[in-house]
Parts: structure tokens; C-alpha cells; sequence
């Protein structure tokens, strides 16, 4: 998932460059950054489901190989609209994500399965690899071999991938697109789609927007900017598989509700202190932390409340977090260019917290109250 990333993540450490190239405004930039998720994130709900029907090994090959096509057309583009196509169907590295947490599900027991598929999301760090090496290929081989360089490791992740795995031991050919998805009647869907929706929403904005917030508010180059972006996305990524095993030993609810605290108090920061350098600095780490420990305990609960229906709740569930990373950049890039700022867009961010705190609270209490009743008429 490493290499996939990569290549999901490839156009944001860039979006300054090419705003110079094109003369671009703030929204176009923000579009620009924000092309990509939009594809990778509505997909994965037939990718997941794909995946359920045929098998992690064939559908993960098959999507890998299909990269390479917009890969190779970016490296010749030559106009922003060229590169917004490119950038669209590069967007399809985002769906990964639905494949490879299907596919390590099925081979781990229930009760590692928060921990396990916290590793596996360990792949995210592919948006930091992105903005760390990225922006110096550029400056030293040029734009178009920033995406012909990434056509290597996609094409040798895909050999490794039909040639040395297993394929998934509960693919099943008789699945229905509409019985997969039978599972938009349960509220518990919609419940984990709203809390992925902030919490890898923040991941994948903050992974694809914040260069250009950098650059922006502060001035610094495309390299520093990647950096100081791929520490963000470095905390986020490792400390996951902490949020899915923390949800393996305690109540998810609990961690949860902390999780939406840390982000409404990040988010608070950022809408009253996001030119002050220091100010952004602890905000943003504050939410890395708090968004990758959401991200782990929210999937910890997706193969335990659905095992039969993973791929399908799983693709699910990740659009509804891609689709939070779609909209903020947009959001940004428009408030800037009507306000000369970025405060309402942050405070929109922690609005969306108190709401997933509120909903959260309500359901954990409801099952707390629950799990007391079994208890007392088993007693």
C-alpha cells in the first residue's frame, strides 16, 4: 500500500510548482490537490466489493498495473486540464486502501484484527514518502519523472503481489452488487462513515493541503513544506495501529470520544492562531495524533460489526473518509480566496468533531446501557 500512496499522493507536494507554471489562483490549486481523492475515494465501494466477490490478489494486481497508464500520460502533460485528467484517474491509487484492509482481514483472527489492520494502514506513510522524495525528483530530474519514477515500484509491487501472495481464502462469486450493499440498511454504516469521514478526512486534507498551506502562510519552499508535511502524515501513520489496539482491549466508544475532543480542540487552535507558525505547528500534530488513533479504533470496528460484509462496509466506510479529504482543500482554497484567510474552514473542522463527539456519546451510552441489562438478567 506503501507504493499506492505514493502515487495517491504524488500531485499535492507539488501544487505550488505547478500554480507557478499555470498561474494558478488558491481554488485551482485546492482543485488541483483535492482530483485525486475524489476518484480514490467513490471507488472503493466497488473495489470492496470486487475484492469480496474475486479476491484481494487478482483485484489489487489488476489496479496496480491500470496505474501505470495515468503514470506514464502525466509525465507528458503540458496544461492544467491536461493534469487535472491525469490526476483524476491517479486518483485511483486512493482505493487501495479498500483491497488491502479486505484482504488482511480475512487472514487474522477477531480479536487481532484492530492491531492487524492498524499495521497494515501503516501503507498511508506512502503520502510522506511522496512529499519527502517527491519534491527533490522535480528539482533534480525534472516534473516528469516525478511520475515515471513512480511507474517502478508499482510495476514491481504487482509481480510481488500475483507471484507471492495467497488469495483470499473467503472470495465468494456469488455475491450481488445489491446484496453487498444491502448493508447501507444498518446505522451502524452510516455511523462509522461519519466518524472515518472527519478522522482520515483530516488525514488525507492535511496530507494533500497542507504544503500549500505552508508555502502559503509562511513562505517556505516545496521542500521544506514536504517535510514538515510528511511529519504530519508519519505521526497519523504510526500512530494507528496504537488507535486499533487500544480498541482491541477497551470500548471503542471511550477512545472515540477522546479522539473527537482532540480534534474540535486542534481545530479550535488552528481557526485563532493558524499564522502564527508555532501555534500550527502543535495544532497539526495534535490532530495527526488524534485523527490516526480514530482511524484504527474506527476500522477495529468495521470486520466486528460486519465479518461477513468487510470489503463491502470497508469500501464504504473509506470513501466516506476519502470524500472527507475531497472537500476541505476545495473549502480552503475558495474561503481564502473570498476572505484573504483560512479561519472558517478550520472552524467548520471542529464543528464537524462536536457533532461526531455528540453521536458517539449517545451510542456509547446506548450500548453501555445495553451490555448492563444482558449483564443483570444473566445475574
Amino acid at each position: 500500500m506503501v507504493a499506492a500512496f505514493m502515487v495517491w499522493g504524488a500531485f499535492s507536494p507539488l501544487i505550488n510548482q505547478f500554480g507557478e507554471m499555470y498561474n494558478l489562483t488558491a481554488t485551482e490549486k485546492s482543485v488541483m490537490a483535492a482530483v485525486p481523492v475524489l476518484l480514490g475515494s467513490v471507488m472503493r465501494v466497488p473495489l470492496g466489493i470486487l475484492t469480496e466477490k474475486y479476491g484481494g490478489r487478482k483485484v489489487y494486481t489488476l489496479l496496480l498495473l491500470f496505474l501505470i497508464l495515468p503514470l506514464a500520460a502525466a509525465g507528458f502533460a503540458d496544461s492544467y486540464v491536461t493534469l487535472l485528467v491525469c490526476a483524476f484517474f491517479l486518483g485511483m491509487a486512493g482505493t487501495s486502501f479498500a483491497v488491502s484492509m479486505t484482504f488482511v482481514s480475512k487472514w487474522t483472527p477477531k480479536e487481532k484484527q484492530g492491531t492487524a489492520l492498524g499495521i497494515n494502514a501503516l501503507g498511508n506513510a506512502g503520502t510522506a514518502a511522496a512529499s519527502l522524495a517527491l519534491p527533490s525528483i522535480a528539482l533534480m530530474a525534472g516534473m516528469e519523472w516525478v511520475f515515471w519514477s513512480l511507474i517502478i515500484p508499482i510495476a514491481a509491487m504487482a509481480v510481488l503481489l500475483w507471484f507471492f501472495t495467497p488469495e483470499t481464502p473467503s472470495a465468494d462469486t456469488s455475491r450481488t452488487v445489491k446484496g453487498e450493499l444491502s448493508v447501507l440498511a444498518f446505522k451502524h454504516t452510516w455511523m462509522l462513515s461519519l466518524f472515518y469521514f472527519v478522522t482520515f478526512g483530516i488525514f488525507v486534507a492535511f496530507g494533500v493541503y497542507l504544503p500549500t498551506l505552508l508555502t502559503d502562510l509562511f513562505g517556505l519552499s516545496a521542500v521544506d513544506a514536504g517535510m514538515r508535511t510528511a511529519g504530519f502524515i508519519v505521526l497519523a501513520t504510526f500512530i494507528r495501529p496504537l488507535g486499533g489496539y487500544a480498541a482491541d482491549k477497551m470500548a471503542p466508544g471511550r477512545i472515540l470520544s477522546a479522539v473527537f475532543l482532540g480534534i474540535t480542540a486542534g481545530g479550535a487552535m488552528l481557526t485563532i492562531g493558524s499564522e502564527n507558525i508555532i501555534v500550527m505547528t502543535f495544532a497539526s500534530l495534535l490532530l495527526a495524533a488524534a485523527a490516526g488513533i480514530g482511524n484504527g479504533a474506527v476500522f477495529k470496528l468495521v470486520p466486528s460489526l460486519f465479518p461477513s460484509s468487510t470489503g463491502t462496509v470497508t469500501g464504504i466506510v473509506g470513501a466516506a473518509g476519502g470524500l472527507g479529504g475531497f472537500f476541505p482543500p476545495i473549502i480552503l482554497g475558495v474561503v481564502k480566496d473570498m476572505t484573504g484567510a483560512y479561519a472558517i474552514g478550520f472552524l467548520l473542522l471542529a464543528a464537524m468533531s462536536i457533532c461526531c463527539l455528540v453521536v458517539n456519546k449517545k451510542e456509547y451510552d446506548n450500548e453501555k446501557k445495553i451490555r448492563q441489562l444482558k449483564e443483570a438478567q444473566a445475574g
